[in-house]
């Protein structure tokens, strides 16, 4: 239902999935695993998978830490985004690669869910896009240390319970288990 004239198909995102940022996030192995298995389905069924790096005072280009995660390997065909703020698309080319293939929904997976997933939701959904959470292939660290209330599992619970809900006019979101993801128009 996206709003995005010219734009059925569907784009599987992987956000941030980085040795740093991965490191010590909640269920981190199982994530990824979600992730992979998610990966090799889009590739089997000829949708776009497009990989989101980060890179910022913290995580510098290039360093061990930037790197995405040795278990997940991006195909040479595969768009990589460069990225400096939590929303995957802000100052970033991902719109005109998500444009040039016809590309109107996306499905969101990745780290940290109460960051980076959650800014590319929104900024998804209010430039027109329908966009999926995938409710088991999102994570984030615990950062009650640093003043978050909640663990891990509660702001990932949080997270997947209201993205179910989300909606604007002529357009939506969702949250779906892996095994529940399809990446055909709905």
């Amino acid at each position: 239902m996206t709003t995005l004239d010219n734009r059925p198909h569907t784009a599987l995102l992987v956000i941030d999935v980085q040795n740093d940022v991965v490191g010590a996030a909640h269920n981190r192995d199982g994530v990824i695993a979600n992730i992979s298995t998610l990966v090799d389905k889009a590739r089997g069924e000829g949708v776009p998978v497009v990989w989101i790096q980060h890179s910022d005072e913290g995580l510098p280009e290039g360093s061990e830490g930037w790197q995405y995660v040795p278990e997940l390997r991006r195909g040479e065909d595969e768009p990589l985004v460069a990225k400096h703020y939590g929303d995957s698309f802000e100052e970033t080319m991902l719109e005109s690669v998500l444009s040039e293939r016809g590309v109107g929904r996306i499905v969101v997976t990745g780290a940290q869910t109460d960051a980076c997933v959650r800014a590319t939701l929104h900024g998804a959904l209010v430039r027109g896009y329908d966009a999926t959470l995938v409710a088991d292939a999102h994570t984030t660290e615990d950062l009650r240390q640093w003043g978050i209330p909640v663990s891990p599992e509660q702001v990932i619970a949080h997270t997947n319970a209201y993205w179910s809900e989300a909606k604007a006019p002529g357009r939506t979101g969702d949250t779906v288990a892996t095994a529940e993801v399809s990446f055909r128009a709905t």
